[in-house]
């Protein structure tokens, strides 16, 4: 804008009752300050130079809420004839033409709407407050002025929308004045505060505030984020009230004939490559995509966008469905985008015969990048075009030589994308019909406007594709969903993309996919993450348009959250000394109830046989105890001591106390044996501390896991020079062959789990063989606090 007209501008704002530094922000502003002048210079055309602030103030807000222009002469009209007057009606006003996007508009509808010549008298007012305290008097005289006057304002607006908000409130405060009388001391003072209830232990599910990767305890459940008025999505049908939708002739009657179809019901889709595995990122949308529908009556389908046959497998396709259900969710329906292949086809004509797609031939090195050069063939002929992609599906050339782009330009500056190519590999669902395959721009709005989604939610970076997603639906005249972008979800400590993965599973640093090791949904699955824990881990992430980067403890929080309330306890021991009972109280075995859950005994009960020989931790044995040392050691004898030898233990939920008698080493000084003694438990001699213990029990293979990676963030260069592959902890696996594991584990099955008393949470991996069962750690009891 030039000096001249700067000033000319900031004149007419500040004529309105702007401050200077407010009128100088919103010439900042190139859109909003044109809309501001022309609103100006119309109301001055009808009242004259001088504008009052009331009036000023309307203008303002007329020309920074409204958002299609075309309506703003209209509404500049009712507010410079004084028909607009309030900004309630301006808020109505503006409501009224975002819901009616076509013209004309319905003049006495809208006025209707607007409350446009409606009065309020000052005796309605009166008898409407009247009213309201009169039903809550019997509440106003037990709390005089602690009473919540706002529920009075609110209830007396609601009988008179257009009435003045000051005027009804004056009114309250006249007749609460003339009820109660002055306010005395005690209606001064602050009310107390209620303590809140503590929360059952169901209610603490809940969605925590992220911030640089930490999570507060402020939270609400996935589904209160998920309804629809917490997230300010369109509602069904009302797609034309989302900012950005592009409204053409047609749209209202494909509005009216899509809630046909659907009843008002919210649909959403997931809608995966089956080209790899899903990982973590992809839980949130998953529960982002099926969550949404559920909190609002809804369906969620799972369509599979199957349109790249080179790197499609059918394992894929399963697992995907696998971890679609085992997080919980049913699919309305299972689709896939080559159910449309031949609809897809029929509306690539059309597109062409309106002109709005064309065949070329730049090679693909020549169309990358942001400032491509355009295309030559961009305005050849559409009977030619025609042809060429019609030699296209034959076959007629080869990969590379052709494709069928589209006439746009997207928000990223990225021209003409492509919407089909060719590729002379056989699909995994349609054979060999097909030589020719669209593209993910091409494909995706069409799908879901085929299956008449409401909601098309998709991740941050889908941002730059929303204009196509709107160009290519209203350019076909077919019903046109809205595009919603949510924040990706991505932790540190790992790698999620699958070229990453793959290169990986090949130089043998991960077994495969569901390498516990890594962060894709097969993998926490086998290593015994459930599914809920990541489900609240999402919950906790929330529903952000930020992009959320977590530390891996949180989802392990989550995860010993959830396994603490399932996992049944046992007893293992990884590094094992055999201990040998020289007083055992009993010819033969005994058995030893264990609670499945120590907090709750209503969980019941299993049996473990105690035995004369019985198998420690070498860690809770030392010869010589350090100050604070509190397990099991040797010692002198102390004459005036019931327990004449060492430092006791008990042994958990035996009832016994044991003390070292003999030491046995073999021929290197390792001990290899412990000879005690035992004595019931006495609580007057009450022991420093009890250890688990195994005693008749099963061999078994337990496999302990560590981040895979050193460094937060393997993939950065300034981080990593080295890249990703020489980030690898060499300890991210340590394999323990010959632990042993009490018997009560000896029908589990493969992912079943445990919490193993002092070591962690276990599963039971899908390795396990009949005689060798074997465990994956799936988190210590404990955050390690080196990793916070």
């Amino acid at each position: 804008m030039a000096a001249e007209e700067a000033e000319e501008a900031l004149g007419l704002f500040t004529g309105i009752g702007l401050s200077e530094a407010k009128a100088r922000e919103t010439l900042r502003n190139g859109a909003l300050s044109a809309l501001l002048r022309r609103a100006v210079l119309q109301a001055r055309s009808a009242l004259g130079p001088a504008l009052d602030k009331a009036t000023g103030t309307l203008l303002y807000n007329a020309a920074a809420r409204l958002k299609d222009p075309k309506h703003l002469g209209f509404l500049v009209g009712y507010i410079a004839r004084r028909e607009i007057l309030t900004d309630l009606q301006l808020s109505a006003a503006l409501e009224y033409v975002r819901s009616h996007p076509l013209e004309p508009l319905d003049v006495a509808d809208f006025e209707r709407a607007c409350g446009v010549g409606v009065c309020i008298t000052p005796e309605q007012i009166e008898e409407a407050v009247e009213a309201v305290i009169s039903k809550h008097r019997a509440e106003l005289l037990a709390e005089r002025y602690h009473f919540n006057m706002g529920l009075l304002m609110g209830e007396a607006r609601s009988q008179l929308r257009w009435a003045d908000g000051k005027t009804i409130k004056n009114e309250v405060d006249l007749q609460v004045l003339h009820l109660l009388g002055p306010k005395t001391e005690a209606d001064l003072e602050k009310k107390p505060k209620v303590a809140k209830a503590r929360l059952a232990p169901a209610e603490k599910q809940k969605v925590a505030v992220v911030e640089n990767g930490d999570m507060g305890t402020e939270t609400k459940s996935l589904l209160e984020q998920l309804r629809g008025e917490a997230l300010k999505f369109h509602k069904p049908g009302e797609n034309y009230k989302t900012e950005g939708y592009v409204v053409t002739p047609n749209t209202m009657a494909l509005l009216k004939q899509h809630l046909a179809i659907t009843g008002g019901q919210v649909r959403t889709r997931f809608p995966p490559e089956p080209n790899g595995i899903l990982h973590i990122g992809h839980a949130k949308a998953i529960n982002f995509n099926f969550g949404y529908a559920k909190a609002n009556g809804g369906v969620c389908f799972l369509r599979y966008d199957d349109t790249n046959p080179e790197k499609e497998e059918e394992k894929y396709f399963t697992a995907i469905r696998e971890m679609v259900e085992w997080l919980g969710y049913q699919p309305y329906a299972v689709t896939h985008a080559s159910d449309y292949f031949d609809q897809l086809y029929t509306w690539a004509l059309e597109l062409i015969r309106r002109g709005q797609a064309y065949v070329c031939h730049q090679k693909v090195e020549e169309i990358k990048g942001h400032n491509p050069p355009p295309s030559p063939w961009r305005d050849r002929p559409v009977e030619e075009s025609l042809l060429l992609f019609e030699d296209m599906r034959k076959g007629k050339f080869g990969e590379g030589e052709a494709t069928l782009r589209m006439k746009l330009v997207m928000e990223d500056g990225k021209m003409d994308p492509v919407a089909y190519r060719v590729k002379f590999t056989p699909h995994h669902r349609t054979g060999d019909k097909w030589c020719i395959y669209p593209t993910y721009d091409y494909t995706h709005c069409l799908c879901d406007s085929i299956e008449h989604i409401t909601h098309s939610l998709c991740t941050k970076e889908f941002q730059a594709r929303r204009s196509s997603y709107f160009w290519l639906c209203n350019a076909l005249d077919v019903y046109c969903p809205v595009q919603w972008e949510y924040g990706r979800l991505n932790l540190l400590y790992t790698v999620v993309s699958k070229r990453k993965i793959i290169r990986l599973v090949e130089t043998g640093a991960v077994r495969d996919w569901d390498d516990p090791r890594l962060f894709t949904l097969t993998a926490l699955r086998r290593r015994g993450f459930p599914p809920e824990a990541i489900n609240n881990f999402c919950a906790r992430v929330g529903v952000t348009v930020a992009q959320a980067t977590m530390e891996p403890h949180l989802l392990e929080a989550c995860a010993r959250e959830v396994l603490n309330e399932q996992a049944p306890r046992a007893m293992a021991v990884l590094e094992p000394l055999k201990v040998t009972i020289t007083n055992f109280p009993a010819p033969k075995a005994l058995e030893v109830l264990v609670p499945n859950f120590p907090a709750d005994d209503s969980r019941g009960f299993h049996k473990v046989p105690f035995h004369q020989t019985v198998y420690i931790e070498e860690t809770d044995f030392r010869e010589e105890a350090d100050k604070g040392y509190k397990r099991l050691a040797p010692g002198q004898p102390v004459a005036a001591r019931r327990l004449p030898l060492g430092q006791p233990v008990g042994l958990r939920h035996t009832g016994y106390v044991i003390t070292v008698q003999n030491v046995i080493k073999d021929v290197s000084g390792r001990v290899i044996e412990l000879e005690v003694t035992c004595t019931k438990s006495d609580v007057a001699e009450k022991p420093k501390a009890f250890i688990h213990w195994v005693s008749v029990p099963l061999a078994c293979e337990v496999r302990l896991y560590e981040r895979l990676f050193l460094h937060k963030n393997p993939e950065d260069p300034s981080e990593v020079p080295g890249g990703f592959l020489s980030d690898l902890n060499p300890d991210s696996l340590r394999v323990v062959h010959n632990a042993l594991v009490d018997s009560s584990v000896r029908s589990a099955r493969p992912f079943d789990k445990f919490q193993f008393e002092r070591l962690g949470y276990f599963s039971v991996d899908p390795d396990s063989e009949e005689g060798k069962m074997v465990f994956n750690r799936t988190v210590t009891l404990k955050e390690d606090p080196g990793k916070a």
